[in-house]
Formats: structure tokens, C-alpha cells, sequence
């Protein structure tokens, strides 16, 4: 579980100011790195940080190389945080353990399903008729895909994802443990004090370079498909509804809800807790701020922000109780502007 300074360069690439043979056993946040450990400094005010570091090496911005290499070797690089975010992933190519593609003799296949070279499937994993499995894909244990749905080339399903009938998800996706695509939407007609369910007759289609976090959930269309494009990434415990479209390159935190019919833009972010209503569109390029309702479609790209700031109890209540009375006061305001209106005009 270890390499080189000089193997990570020329991997890599940046300027290697040190020894290129410098041994490095585990890449460390720079506040707790220890000997042989490789951390990153991506912008100046972390600089301090520099100097107390016990990291044997450092990836840094030209703005800071002078001050690194002062203390020790390091990696030159336009973006240290891109650069480090290419290091995890060259990382875990160079030093997983990786098993051997197989069938487990526990997973059930159907005859009509379609898997590919290379495939490796965990025990207890169910493969229906009609589905196809390209190749390289990877999936844990207890996966479901359903009748007809397809997994795209050297895509990673964790244990326990549900990929339901007819769901489509595209190449080197990688989906968490428990995540379930293509669930009935929330769809209900009201008749006479009852509900009368709409069957959810779409289904789901999901891009290229998709990653999805644990227990999140993308329900099927009721008649058009739920879309998510390519590179759009979703944390833990999302709750996608019925026909949503979401652009590519977008990303949302934990625990947001988008609720059916809704369009999400291209890059696009969405913070943590925050709630898109349905049937509204955001542009591309929008930003979220966490904890936000979003009650109306947004038209131009920026950053949008509603909630009501947090504080002791007693005074939250007082400031809750007087928005209740803001229209009250905006009528008195009107009618006081217009008294005054009138008598000015009479006094000309």
C-alpha cells in the first residue's frame, strides 16, 4: 500500500520539486499527516498549515511553492484540489484489492438476460428476463434488475440496489448501497374520500458518469420517463419524484427532495435538506443555498436562498408572530402613503 513521489508525477503530472523516491505509504488530510503521508494545500489562507504539517509531502499552487518547498518536497500544480481528487481515483485503480469477475454461484440468472464479458456478480443477486448487463459491470450482493432494465459498460452497483423493470442506467456509474431506481411514482387520483392509484407506466434513464448515493430514490414516469443526464451526481437519502429532469453535470446533498414533473438545469447544485416543488424548472447554472423551499420556477442562473434564520426559541416565536401580521401592516402602509398622496395634492 505504498509508492512513490516520483510514481505519483509521473502519473499525474505537476512539478516535483524533491526526491522522486521518496516513499509514500497513505494520502492524510495536511492537519493530521504524518511521516511518509501525502496532503494537499489548495489556497493560501490554509498556509499556515504548511509549516506545522508533519506530511513528508505536499501538493500545492505555484503561489505557495516557495514556502513548501522551504520545508520538504512537494508537487506543483495549477489546482491542487482537482489535482487531489485525480490522485484518490489513481489511488484506488493502483491499490484495491479487486476480485476476479465471476458469477457467484448463489445469484440467480435468467436464461433471457444478457450479461457481458468481464461481469462479476455478488450472491444472491437476481437478474430477470430480457435484462442486459454490459460489460465490466460490478454488482454486490442481493442486486435486483429488473425485466428488461440495462446497465451501461463497467458501471458499480453496491449491495443491495434495485435497478426495477425497464430502467436504463449508463456506463461507469456508480450507484451506493440501497439505492432503488424506478419505484411506482407518487401518483393518486382522489375519488369520493379515496385514493385511485395512477399506474406508473415510464420508466428511468440515467447517463454516463452517474453516481448515486446510499437509500436514494429515483421513482419511474407515469408516462414519460424520470431522466437524469450524464455526470450528475446525488448524495445519501435523495428522493427523486416521477418525471423530474435533472440536467447533466448537477449535483445535489443529502437528504433534498424533488418533487414530481420538476426540471433541474445543467450544473445546477442543490444544498442539503433543501425542497424543489413540482412542476417548477430551474435554469441552468442555479444554486440552492441548504434548507431552502424553492415555491417558483428560477429563470436566471445564481445563488438562491430562502429560510428563516435560526434563534433561541422565544424570540423565534415573537419574530414568527409578527410575519403573521407583515400583510395587516403593508395594507396600513398603502393606505397611510395614500393619505398622505391626497394631502399633498390638496395643499398644491
Amino acid at each position: 500500500m505504498s509508492t512513490t513521489l516520483g510514481s505519483v508525477v509521473e502519473a499525474l503530472g505537476g512539478e516535483l520539486v524533491g526526491e522522486a523516491s521518496l516513499p509514500i505509504s497513505r494520502l492524510a488530510p495536511i492537519a493530521s499527516a504524518q511521516a511518509a503521508e501525502l496532503a494537499f494545500v489548495a489556497q493560501a489562507r490554509y498556509a499556515h498549515q504548511i509549516e506545522s504539517t508533519r506530511a513528508s509531502a505536499l501538493i500545492v499552487p505555484p503561489s505557495l511553492q516557495a514556502v513548501a518547498s522551504a520545508r520538504g518536497a512537494c508537487i506543483v500544480t495549477d489546482d491542487p484540489y482537482l489535482y487531489f481528487a485525480r490522485l484518490t481515483q489513481w489511488w484506488r485503480v493502483t491499490h484495491a484489492a479487486v476480485s476476479k469477475p465471476r458469477i457467484h454461484p448463489q445469484a440467480l440468472v435468467d436464461p433471457a438476460a444478457s450479461v457481458g464479458s468481464g461481469v462479476d456478480v455478488g450472491p444472491f443477486c437476481v437478474i430477470e428476463a430480457g435484462a442486459t448487463v454490459a460489460d465490466g459491470v460490478r454488482m454486490g450482493a442481493h442486486c435486483t434488475v429488473g425485466a428488461g432494465a440495462s446497465i451501461g459498460a463497467d458501471t458499480r452497483l453496491a449491495s443491495n440496489v434495485t435497478l426495477g423493470d425497464h430502467c436504463h442506467v449508463g456506463e461507469r456509474c456508480l450507484l451506493h448501497a440501497g439505492v432503488v431506481i424506478g419505484a411506482d411514482g407518487f401518483g393518486f387520483a382522489p375519488h369520493k374520500g379515496r385514493w385511485i392509484k395512477i399506474e406508473q407506466l415510464g420508466a428511468v434513464r440515467i447517463g454516463n458518469d452517474v453516481e448515486i448515493g446510499a437509500n436514494t430514490c429515483i421513482d419511474r414516469g407515469a408516462l414519460d420517463d424520470t431522466v437524469i443526464e450524464d455526470g450528475v451526481k446525488l448524495d445519501n437519502l435523495i428522493q427523486i419524484g416521477h418525471n423530474v429532469h435533472i440536467g447533466a453535470h448537477s449535483a445535489m446533498a443529502g437528504c433534498v427532495g424533488v418533487a414530481g414533473s420538476a426540471t433541474i438545469g445543467a450544473h445546477c447544485t442543490v444544498g442539503g435538506g433543501a425542497i424543489v416543488l413540482g412542476h417548477l424548472a430551474l435554469a441552468d447554472g442555479v444554486n440552492i443555498s441548504a434548507g431552502t423551499v424553492v415555491t417558483r420556477s428560477i429563470n436566471k442562473p445564481g445563488h438562491y436562498t430562502g429560510m428563516f434564520p435560526i434563534d433561541d426559541n422565544a424570540s423565534w416565536e415573537k419574530n414568527a408572530a409578527s410575519l403573521k401580521q407583515l400583510n395587516r401592516l403593508r395594507e396600513r402602509l398603502k393606505a397611510a402613503e395614500q393619505a398622505i398622496a391626497q394631502a399633498m395634492s390638496k395643499q398644491e
